[in-house]
């Protein structure tokens, strides 16, 4: 009898880990825009975080000719980067751009970023000072903050003619966690993210974009099973 309850619990919990992967695999597909690059654009726009493959799938696009004149670099020390680089993440992600080939005069570098609309906003107000007009961009990301990225552009950026798509390494839900972005951290940011697609339109932070159902009861499964710790 003791044995069959323990089983009976460890398939329950089998069962309940399997239904939380399934509600972040819709969460993290959510996120994900899917749109299709455009070519010729001015410039990739990268911005920079704890994963260094947004680096590197930035440098590919732009080795690839997307990006006509330039390859950006946005972002400071986070608190998810704080203590783990030794200097700003678009120092970090320049240095494997060079070490991939893209020359050092293609480079610009935002180094005083701390969240999403500072990227955008700043990056702005560093191309303005440099007299530098920028008419679209391919925007490169995580996975699971392409459609906040989006929003927080369309929503912050000063030109509104500025053409736009977003990117980020290809990676479905199974394949994206690592050492370095474990399933755990990964989950409870991009559930917040979630939140913050909801909320933040309100705050004049990024434009609207509608939640299915579906995805919305997800992340609230997650929130209730403890995925939190990133909430606005």
């Amino acid at each position: 009898m003791v044995a069959e309850t323990a089983s009976a619990s460890a398939a329950a919990a089998d069962s309940s880990r399997s239904s939380l992967e399934v509600d972040a695999e819709t969460v993290f597909e959510y996120h994900k825009m899917a749109m299709p690059l455009q070519r010729p654009v001015d410039a990739v726009f990268c911005l920079c975080s704890l994963d260094v493959r947004v680096a590197r799938r930035a440098a590919e696009l732009f080795l690839a000719g997307y990006g006509d004149r330039f390859l950006i670099f946005s972002g400071g020390v986070g608190r998810l980067t704080r203590g783990r680089f030794a200097k700003a993440e678009a120092e970090v992600f320049a240095d494997i751009a060079r070490g991939m080939g893209v020359p050092d005069e293609k480079l610009v570098v935002e180094t005083r970023s701390t969240n999403t609309g500072e990227n955008v906003r700043f990056v702005w107000e560093l191309l303005e000072q440099r007299k530098v007009a920028v008419r679209s961009f391919v925007l490169v990301q995580k996975p699971y903050m392409e459609r906040r990225t989006y929003a927080t552009f369309k929503r912050q950026w000063p030109d509104p003619g500025t053409a736009i798509t977003v990117t980020s390494s290809q990676l479905d839900w199974r394949g994206y966690p690592d050492a370095d972005n474990p399933r755990e951290l990964v989950t409870n940011i991009m559930v917040g993210d979630l939140v913050r697609i909801r909320e933040y339109p309100a705050k004049g932070f990024q434009i609207h974009q509608d939640i299915p159902d579906d995805v919305w009861d997800a992340g609230q499964r997650l929130i209730k099973a403890g995925y939190s710790s990133h909430l606005p």
